[in-house]
């Protein structure tokens, strides 16, 4: 009576823990996106929006991705590489503007809390990170593309158990950056903590845009 069961939940494990797990792996490193986000937190500005919007705008891409784009972009090489080049050039700006912050910023500008830091708005954060999110070209390659491609090959209703495995994944990362990024505030109260922050999420940016670029470039086999 309960055999009928077994393999629908067996297929929902496998197809949840698949998309927790690939995404988990994608979305954990030092990229543009999650430099802002901790940030955010070790100021404390407008963190569980950031984490919102991260979380929702992930589930999103890769839900299109599931239900279609993936396909769609597959079928376009030249779109492809152009989106790959697209996030080489993302990347190499967003590397040189942390180096900037690293080598000429003020130490006010590197302070967190205290009176003569500005707090922006809301919107002013929320903003930032989604263009930090949505205009990077690779974040398509990442989500609609290759995570929207793996989760196509799911059956039936066990594509969107595949998303909500993803988005699972996406909530925990961002909820323990957000943590982490409270738990250093005493760290980055020194404006050289910041600086080094800085210096290296650029050096990492810039390795990362020269890896995706000389993959965009290379001849195809």
């Amino acid at each position: 009576m309960w055999t009928p069961f077994f393999p629908a939940a067996g297929a929902a494990s496998t197809s949840w823990l698949a998309g927790f797990t690939v995404c988990l792996s994608l979305i954990v490193s030092i990229g543009a996106q999650n430099a802002y986000v901790l940030r955010q937190a070790v100021q404390g500005e407008c963190v569980r929006a950031c984490v919102v919007l991260c979380v929702v705008s992930d589930a999103l891409l890769i839900g299109l991705g599931v239900a279609g784009a993936a396909a769609l972009l597959g079928q376009s090489p030249a779109l492809a590489q152009a989106l790959t080049l697209g996030g080489a050039v993302f990347l190499l700006a967003y590397g040189l503007f942390a180096w900037y912050r690293a080598l000429w910023s003020g130490g006010q500008a590197l302070e967190t809390g205290g009176t003569d830091r500005a707090q922006r708005s809301a919107w002013g954060v929320v903003g930032t990170l989604a263009l930090i999110t949505l205009v990077n070209p690779h974040v398509y390659l990442d989500t609609m593309v290759l995570m929207g491609s793996i989760g196509a090959r799911q059956e039936g209703g066990l594509k969107w158990v595949f998303v909500a495995g993803a988005a699972s994944a996406s909530l925990l990362w961002f909820v323990l950056l957000a943590v982490a990024g409270r738990r250093l505030q005493a760290v980055f109260a020194r404006p050289m903590a910041w600086r080094v922050l800085d210096g290296l999420t650029g050096s990492v940016m810039l390795a990362l845009s020269a890896w995706v670029a000389a993959g965009a470039l290379q001849p195809a086999a």
